[in-house]
């Protein structure tokens, strides 16, 4: 699948003629809770040359490719985009640099981002979207008798990161059970989670689980206490001229 996917990546750049910086997985892969028919959720950031820039007219910075029915989404941002939505601490964008299954990949390049997101870290931001995913993917599991366990994880993932952005001082991993080894959780519920990982490696996505009512208890009390204390935390210290000037180098 590696050597396909970066058939496609490459593809790609030679016909828009780019320069891709990273390409990556995302999706339930990377976060390390994936299905047997789980799709490829490929992302990339990439590069125009210079010249693409200097020009006042509005050009789409966005790239969207689906292959084999549907089975590989790859979809890419432009650089300059990338560095504006890292100015706002944009969640999706943190995962994706932090992705642990790379395709394709600048080093240097992915070094010099991973540095400049923890200088423009705003844990209110990420507070916000990772809450409101949670609430949302929660309020569609909760009272029923069975659940989907793709559904059950999405809200589950989204309520640990918002406690790993209570408890701690860094940016949420995009590996789920690192946020689940380093955090104050108790013993017998993260067994069980793992135990649930092991199942979903097993079931297809339409597979229908029981409900899990300790667990279930656990993402609201998540969710309660994000709320609680979301409006206090600090916002980013992102500052714009480091970002102009990684983005200046990059085109060289």
């Amino acid at each position: 699948m590696e050597e396909k996917i970066l058939h496609y990546v490459t593809e790609i750049q030679t016909e828009e003629d780019i320069q891709i910086l990273l390409a990556c997985e995302t999706g339930s892969r990377a976060w390390g809770f994936p299905s047997p028919d789980s799709d490829y959720d490929v992302r990339f950031i990439y590069k125009h040359k210079k010249d693409w820039y200097l020009s006042l007219n509005e050009k789409k910075d966005t790239i969207e490719r689906m292959f084999e029915n549907n089975e590989f989404d790859l979809s890419g941002w432009d650089l300059r985009k990338c560095l504006l939505l890292l100015l706002k601490s944009n969640p999706p964008l943190l995962e994706r640099i932090q992705s642990p299954i790379v395709y394709m990949a600048d080093q240097n390049f992915l070094s010099e981002i991973n540095v400049l997101a923890q200088s423009c870290y705003s844990k209110i931001a990420t507070m916000y979207h990772y809450l409101s995913m949670s609430k949302k993917m929660y309020s569609e599991i909760q009272g029923k008798e069975n659940i989907k366990l793709k559904k059950f994880f999405y809200a589950l993932r989204t309520a640990i990161a918002c406690k790993w952005i209570e408890e701690k001082d860094e940016i949420p991993p995009i590996v789920f059970q690192k946020m689940l080894n380093e955090l104050t959780i108790e013993t017998h519920l993260k067994q069980r989670i793992l135990e649930l990982i092991e199942l979903k490696a097993t079931k297809n996505e339409n597979y229908l689980h029981n409900q899990e009512p300790e667990i279930g208890k656990f993402i609201e009390n998540c969710i309660v206490q994000a709320e609680n204390i979301s409006k206090s935390l600090p916002a980013s210290k992102g500052n714009i001229e480091e970002l102009n000037s990684f983005f200046t180098r990059s085109l060289q």
